[in-house]
């Protein structure tokens, strides 16, 4: 019998054990980890086993926080990050059913108002240039408002470079 084998029983035994002490809704798993060694790890459960509850039980008492660093929040975090960006772009969206949507909706909402947005700022713009243009082949107005909006339309030209056409 190999050594991991002979741990698992062990472990096992140490388990039962000690689950005839507990109160019977109580629940238990024993994770061990080598640290760099991931193919190591080992992870005992015992029946009816929620791993979120498990998860649950760390973040009460074992000092998980939202705030720590770990690579499965990064993960998450990176994945929500990459379907705004996709639903901004109008990407692809992640597979029905699939967490991610909610992220991949908000980022396409935020896509379409911005597009909206720059299509009200173009249309602004060109409607600002034509009546600078016949202010100024008309004459004789007031020569404030139309530097006004001279300095308007070069905002305006300024947002729109930064603008996919």
């Amino acid at each position: 019998m190999s050594a991991i084998h002979r741990f698992h029983e062990v472990a096992n035994d140490a388990l039962v054990a000690i689950s005839d002490h507990l109160p019977p809704e109580a629940k238990l798993s024993l994770i061990i980890y080598m640290p760099g060694e991931p193919e190591q790890d080992i992870l005992l459960k015992g029946q009816g086993i929620e791993a979120d509850e498990v998860l649950n039980t760390l973040r009460r008492r074992g000092g998980l926080s939202l705030d720590g660093d770990n690579g499965y929040k990064r993960g998450i975090c990176d994945a929500a990050v990459g379907a705004l960006v996709s639903g901004k772009q109008n990407g692809t969206p992640p597979p029905e059913g699939h967490w991610c949507q909610r992220f991949w909706d908000i980022g396409r909402a935020e896509g379409e108002l911005q597009e909206e947005r720059v299509q009200a700022l173009r249309l602004a713009r060109k409607e600002l240039d034509a009546c600078q243009r016949a202010i100024h082949y008309a004459g004789g107005f007031d020569p404030a408002y139309v530097n006004d909006a001279q300095g308007a339309l070069k905002v305006a030209d300024a947002v729109l470079a930064k603008t996919p056409a």
